[in-house]
């Protein structure tokens, strides 16, 4: 039975007339505050293209020595770095190059972001179980949504273009980069916070100095998710106009283009890879190295 025959009050032109009201209500806010809202975002826009330029003008041996640089600093292993170095070059020699650039630029942007809002909301979520209890249901409505939705707002308010993919991007990703580092400082050894305080540490200085630290594997942990999350969301982002490997894939979807779509396909699971095994090794690293000092 259809759930209007229930409450009779509630017609159907009435329901009609709320959903014009709200459209109405975001196309007037639009109206007014879309070119604040553009010229607040102006400056990412521009570092952003700034960094996708540097990759860019970046020859390939430098750009492979660099990562291979990082994996080994992160892991100490020389089968990451080899693996990294190998994938990276066969995504120049297939001719991937300049979207897999675009396509890290994007990542890296939005790792920052995500690192940058994350951080700070996830300490307030471990110092108050009120703040937790009030942004946790947004977070799961934040994993619970489809990526597609996060589309329609954003691109209402700024259109197409690398901005509002970039912003789509961080609200997909960010949510493990809170849960992660509210978890991680929650899981700080209360006997740790005890001994602090006895040495007389202001909650500021057990703050920096040993919470966060300690906390440290988790916060990778959170990166790293974001990270994959943000490689999850670039097609689907491609839609809207952000450069990179998926629009490739898009492309060969809508055309049939099987070669195209799977040889972009494979580039994005290679970076995932890579960048999972940085993030990731780096964090276990880290989480050794503490083990280590609490032993």
């Amino acid at each position: 039975m259809d759930w209007l025959t229930k409450f009779p009050e509630l017609g159907r032109t009435d329901l009609r007339d709320f959903r014009k009201s709200i459209d109405q209500g975001f196309k007037e806010f639009t109206r007014a505050y879309g070119e604040d809202i553009e010229s607040f975002f102006e400056p990412l826009l521009q570092f952003l293209i700034w960094l996708e330029k540097l990759l860019l003008a970046t020859p390939w041996p430098i750009f492979i020595f660099v990562v291979a640089a990082l994996a080994w600093f992160a892991s100490r292993s020389l089968r990451v770095v080899i693996g990294s170095a190998i994938s990276l070059f066969l995504i120049g020699f297939l001719g991937m190059w300049e979207d897999t650039m675009s396509t890290v630029s994007i990542i890296v942007v939005c790792t920052i972001l995500c690192f940058s809002l994350g951080l700070p909301v996830g300490i307030v979520m471990s110092r108050s179980d009120r703040a937790q209890a009030i942004v946790t249901p947004i977070l799961d409505i934040m994993q619970t949504i489809p990526s597609f939705v996060y589309l329609i707002p954003v691109v209402m308010l700024l259109g197409i273009g690398k901005v509002p993919g970039l912003i789509a991007v961080v609200i997909y990703a960010i949510p493990p980069m809170i849960r992660l580092t509210n978890l991680g400082i929650r899981l700080v050894d209360k006997e740790v916070l005890e001994a602090a305080d006895a040495f007389g540490a202001s909650p500021w200085q057990k703050l920096v100095q040993v919470q966060i630290p300690l906390a440290l594997p988790n916060i990778f942990a959170g990166v790293n998710q974001t990270i994959m999350m943000s490689l999850a969301m670039v097609v689907i982002a491609s839609m809207i106009g952000v450069t990179g490997l998926g629009q490739p894939v898009l492309k060969a979807i809508s055309n049939q283009y099987l070669a195209m779509g799977l040889l972009n396909g494979l580039a994005i699971v290679a970076l995932a890879i890579i960048f999972d095994r940085i993030s990731q090794s780096y964090g276990k690293r880290l989480q050794s190295h503490r083990g280590g000092q609490n032993e």
